[in-house]
């Protein structure tokens, strides 16, 4: 089915405003015919798939920049940065985004490309209401619920980023052109309600031909979303003039979101159509390989075109010149904090697989750590795809939404948050039998269990460690109410480790390995690399190992002008991770292009 994400809408798009949209124009063909007809009902989902694709919309803006950066994830390129606050892409990863901000301030940007593909949305729920005849066919049943599934999707997409934004779930006519912001909480309530609909209307994966593949709507993708929803609004998030606090204000409330995920998640594990990768690393080798045959781990993804897409190039690993698999340097672009791989046990079998400390260079394997930081993630490489990527900066590989590991994490939050970790520890296990050796995932599932709150410890502790580097983990914080205590947590570790302090003062200062590293292999685990691990030495290293590099740490370098040049790198990492406190500037700006157009409607808040 590879690919869907340019397959042209026959119903006529909207066209960008500096507000919202203009009223769709009128198609050549009528309403009760297309949406009367499946193939042609097909295409108006379609359309919603090429919104994503476009330019600066979830291709090169959302997807590359925001997510990062946390507690795990750290934007990678702020080398050649001297003002983070004024750089247009640094100033989107460490929260100081400006509503000027030359990436974003563009009438065909991610905030007008996600309202364009809500009003393709709103067009056709309402035509296919009216002609579809759903409760009768269940494919354009299956239709329906996608587009429902679709819209809500974006809509908490726009909240994740944006907070209070336009409820807007009709089409647009004269009268609606300028809307003023509403609250956060209706619109996912809204949203909440759509969702149960559109389960009603969707089949499982592989129970009909469109839910044969990841990259269309599943009734395991509904449920999913409605469960990630509802733990969004039972947390926190900044509010205007009132800072962070819970989104629902009363508790009855909010427990009866933490029911929804619950019972939705546990439905999905029932249902047993989904299954988890015998390995950690199984899903992210069929993601680049780019199997999207439904049934698997992934539950779905927004399909790329071969040469759409950057996903590897923004969370993949990093090739720093042309070679076998790429045509220009890509990858690395976002990459895992210094701190990430000392936070795993070392015997996670996430930690090799998520955080690589080498880079790709003319087809061989390159020590990174003499850059003072700039380790990539490894969950995509270019090296597990099946083709060589042939486009200049788009690589086409899929963006995975959501996978079954966030289903078992989600039921094992909500089933804690309602009765406590008794029932909650079956949920949590397979994660935990996946990632470690039988007695230690025994271990951490009998400590988890101790209270509600080592429980629920436990499920922030593994959050990280299986979802870094998928840009979930922003969004936990937040709903956590954790994302500025963490965060400066966070800082002050790397800076225990820059100058090797604290829980890192007995890591050695390099790291060593052997020139055999550098042969080429599509193996890209097959490394041996010394300094990384508690009791590691210089002295040993010094012994047995042929090479050498610094590894973040303050200090380093042969001269005076590398010894500059290294610490200014690693002081950057440590005071970029963010400028501004994070629970105050956890949402992106309205662009200003979009409030001045806004016929006064639209305002900023949160000191933007």
């Amino acid at each position: 089915m590879k690919k869907l994400a340019y397959i042209t809408c026959l119903i006529a798009g909207s066209l960008v405003t500096s507000c919202e949209l203009d009223a769709p124009t009128k198609s050549s063909m009528s309403e009760d015919v297309i949406f009367s007809t499946e193939a042609l009902a097909d295409a108006a989902v379609m359309g919603i798939h090429q919104s994503f694709a476009e330019t600066n919309s979830y291709r090169g803006r959302f997807i590359p920049y925001f997510g990062t950066n946390t507690d795990c994830e750290i934007y990678n390129n702020y080398a050649g940065v001297s003002d983070p606050t004024t750089d247009k892409e640094a100033s989107l990863a460490c929260y100081s985004a400006d509503p000027t901000n030359t990436y974003m301030n563009t009438t065909n940007n991610a905030w007008a490309k996600l309202y364009e593909a809500i009003e393709r949305a709103n067009k056709a729920i309402e035509s296919i209401e009216a002609y579809g005849n759903i409760d009768a066919n269940s494919n354009m049943g299956q239709l329906y619920g996608e587009l429902l599934t679709l819209r809500g999707f974006i809509y908490f997409d726009l909240v994740k980023a944006w907070g209070d934004v336009p409820y807007r779930f009709e089409p647009i006519t004269t009268e609606t052109i300028y809307l003023a912001k509403t609250d956060r909480v209706t619109v996912l309530k809204k949203v909440l309600e759509d969702l149960l609909v559109a389960e009603d209307y969707l089949g499982w994966p592989n129970a009909n031909s469109y839910t044969t593949s990841t990259e269309r709507v599943s009734k395991s993708f509904a449920k999913g979303l409605r469960a990630r929803i509802a733990l969004f609004l039972a947390g926190y998030s900044e509010w205007p003039n009132e800072g962070l606090r819970y989104n629902l204000t009363d508790a009855t409330e909010r427990n009866s979101m933490y029911q929804i995920a619950r019972d939705e998640c546990v439905s999905i594990i029932n249902q047993g159509c989904n299954q988890l990768g015998a390995t950690f690393d199984e899903n992210f080798r069929n993601l680049c390989k780019e199997d999207q045959t439904a049934g698997k781990e992934s539950i779905y993804e927004i399909p790329f075109s071969d040469g759409r897409g950057r996903v590897l190039y923004t969370w993949g690993g990093k090739h720093t010149t042309t070679d076998q698999w790429t045509n220009l340097a890509k990858g690395g672009v976002n990459g895992p904090t210094p701190t990430l791989w000392y936070d795993f046990d070392a015997e996670d079998a996430r930690r090799n697989i998520t955080c690589l400390p080498y880079v790709w260079t003319d087809g061989v394997k390159t020590i990174s750590g003499s850059s003072g930081g700039g380790w990539s993630f490894g969950k995509l490489r270019f090296e597990w795809m099946s083709r060589i990527v042939t486009s200049t900066n788009d690589d086409g590989i899929n963006y995975q939404v959501m996978r079954y590991a966030d289903i078992y994490l989600m039921a094992a939050e909500a089933e804690n948050a309602l009765n406590g970790p008794s029932n909650a520890q079956q949920y949590l296990k397979p994660i935990l039998d996946r990632a470690y050796p039988s007695a230690k995932a025994s271990s951490i599932l009998t400590s988890a269990g101790a209270s509600q709150d080592a429980f629920q410890q436990t499920i922030m502790d593994q959050r990280k460690f299986e979802f870094a580097g998928e840009g979930i983990r922003k969004v936990d914080l937040m709903r956590w109410g954790k994302l500025s205590e963490v965060l400066a947590e966070t800082k002050s570790k790397m800076s225990d480790l820059a100058n090797r302090t604290g829980a890192y003062s007995d890591y050695p200062s390099k790291i060593y390995y052997n020139e055999g590293l550098g042969a080429a292999s599509t193996d890209a685990d097959g490394y041996t690399i010394y300094g990384l691990e508690k009791g590691d030495t210089d002295d040993y290293g010094k012994e047995n190992f042929e090479s050498s590099s610094s590894w973040f740490v303050l200090g380093a370098g042969s001269t005076p002008d590398k010894v500059l040049e290294n610490d200014t790198k690693i002081n950057k990492y440590i005071e970029y991770l963010y400028i501004n406190d994070p629970n105050s500037k956890m949402f992106w700006p309205i662009w200003k292009v979009f409030i001045d157009g806004s016929n006064g409607l639209l305002t900023n808040d949160y000191n933007y």
